[in-house]
């Protein structure tokens, strides 16, 4: 296996499936600092901490993989996943808020964030799997929480089935086996239209009619973890978008994972957005059952993306989950 480390003030080679070559758009840390600050305050989140994150690269397989990591060394890991079109930057707010409790490490997953690219383009759950086996073989951790939001869920649930061994709990983020595909193409169309943005500007507009949930000021830096300069000088996303998604794959994924149901043994919490058009309650249900030690919480007032709409009622279901606060009743099957 070959594993290799590097910090991010390291020199990488550069190459066309190389994030590294972009140019991109700057975050000072005083900025980071005030928007943490701002999130936490608009969550209602109590962070003993502002801190930063440290920034490492890993080679696994040949690949060369960014991670983030917000401490705390010694303490029960935590693996957080994000979902496809995101970097490891959305899970920023929860890993502050929980790096207290669990050394948190959050994953540019292969073809997004800073990341390298798959040659060729094998971004299979099963490659996803074999990646997070290696990075945590690589820190040497035995065993950790893992918490995977929609694509990062979907290939977290293949890594606990293919490695049981390797998790102590899982956390599913608006996402499961069963999930309405089509409820996904609004999110399509969100990511191809705003593509090839002139401004920064033009993308914090369009996220915020997509979402007019979200804040405009935590936009406007968090959309800047996740954007590049292309050579013409408009802005993309950083993810490796060369092969369009397709339904079908996406559907023999969920077919492959509903197989695999059985082999998932840890406890499993189970949280759907209850405005998300994605997942909704009877897949959150039917999954929970699926599983032998399953519950699941609908949270109020998100949409698919719990964890930028509503972080601090996700930070509150995974420490109740995790037997760190009480827990409330569940809702209706």
């Amino acid at each position: 296996m070959s594993v290799s480390f590097s910090s991010s003030s390291s020199s990488a080679s550069a190459s066309p499936s190389s994030p590294s070559s972009f140019p991109r758009l700057p975050v000072s840390p005083a900025e980071e600092r005030a928007h943490h600050r701002l999130a936490a305050e608009r969550a209602g989140l109590q962070v003993p901490e502002f801190v930063s994150p440290e920034h490492h690269h890993a080679v696994l397989g040949g690949l060369r993989l960014h991670y983030l990591d917000w401490g705390t060394a010694g303490r029960l890991p935590a693996l957080f996943l994000h979902g496809g079109g995101q970097t490891a930057r959305t899970w920023d707010l929860p890993c502050l808020a929980l790096r207290g409790e669990f050394h948190c490490l959050a994953l540019d997953q292969r073809g997004h964030g800073d990341s390298e690219w798959s040659p060729t383009s094998d971004y299979a759950p099963e490659q996803h799997a074999e990646d997070f086996l290696r990075l945590l073989d690589a820190l040497a951790i035995e065993r950790a929480v893992v918490v995977g939001m929609s694509m990062g869920c979907l290939n977290g649930l293949t890594f606990a089935a293919l490695h049981p061994e390797r998790v102590a709990a899982f956390v599913a983020v608006d996402a499961g086996p069963w999930v309405r595909v089509e409820g996904a193409q609004p999110i399509i169309d969100f990511v191809t239209t705003a593509d090839g943005g002139e401004s920064l500007e033009a993308f914090v507009e369009h996220a915020l009619r997509f979402n007019p949930r979200r804040d405009r000021r935590l936009l406007e830096v968090s959309l800047r973890h996740n954007l590049r300069v292309r050579a013409d000088g408009r802005l993309t996303w950083k993810t490796d978008r060369r092969e369009p998604l397709r339904f079908e794959r996406m559907r023999d994924t969920l077919a492959g994972l509903r197989e695999r149901l059985a082999a998932i043994d840890c406890p499993t919490l189970v949280l759907r957005g209850a405005e998300s058009e994605v997942f909704l309650d009877e897949h959150a249900a039917r999954f929970a059952e699926a599983v032998p030690q399953g519950r699941w919480e609908r949270v109020e007032g998100a949409g698919h993306t719990i964890q930028g709409d509503a972080p601090g009622a996700l930070v509150a279901a995974i420490r109740r989950f995790l037997g760190l606060a009480p827990s409330p009743e569940r809702p209706p099957a």
